[in-house]
């Protein structure tokens, strides 16, 4: 089989992120100031990869980002609610220093396991890999040895590749993400190898108050 080249990005900064607000499914915020900057730099590099489909999730902050790349191209973008964030039920918009005690105890569980342990009104690791993994694999059973070029969210990102690269979603937290920090991978013969994961260098010129 022909390999598929995959690049996974993270979205730009919202004010959620700089505010330190958990975001999940049920918040839809827009790209702030840095976010959109940091787009732009996101776009610049990877307008030298030549791809064959652009997809985000139909989140404004992953679509957003996107459309800075979509520009460069003449692709479009292709949105999936599959694709969105996990959804962090209670826990969305509370600042994070508010909640450290109970989202510790979440992902002390995660880490012991028991990925099926969903955040109250929200969702397991478990079941967003489901949606997400089935999303992402029909964009690359469709790309025939082309590039896809994926624009999603960070904990989403954690799922993924801790799935896809053998570490287990228990072991979630080893995948580290920045806003617009880029994981390149090679799917060939049913399995995903890492070229790099998380590169900013490409954000060395943002401009970050």
């Amino acid at each position: 089989m022909s390999h598929i080249r995959l690049f996974i990005a993270r979205h730009g900064e919202t004010d959620y992120n700089r505010n330190g607000l958990l975001q999940g499914r049920g918040i839809d915020a827009p790209l702030n100031e840095t976010g959109q900057s940091q787009a732009r730099h996101l776009a610049e590099y990877l307008s030298s990869y030549e791809s064959t489909s652009v997809v985000s999730s139909s989140l404004r902050r992953a679509w957003e980002t996107a459309s800075f790349y979509e520009e460069k191209t003449d692709l479009t973008l292709q949105k999936n609610n599959d694709l969105d964030e996990m959804d962090f039920g209670d826990f969305e918009g509370i600042a994070m220093t508010e909640i450290a005690k109970e989202l510790d105890d979440f992902q002390n569980g995660w880490r012991k396991g028991d990925i099926s342990l969903r955040i109250p009104g929200g969702e397991s690791p478990k079941e967003v890999f489901e949606r997400a993994d089935a999303a992402a694999r029909s964009y690359i059973s469709e790309a025939d040895s082309q590039t896809v070029m994926l624009f999603i969210h960070g904990r989403l990102i954690r799922i993924l590749l801790s799935e896809w690269l053998g570490y287990g979603l228990k072991n979630m937290h080893r995948i580290e993400h920045r806003n617009c920090g880029v994981n390149h991978l090679i799917f060939k013969n049913g399995k995903f190898e890492p070229v790099y994961l998380n590169k900013t260098d490409h954000l060395e010129l943002v401009n970050i108050d």
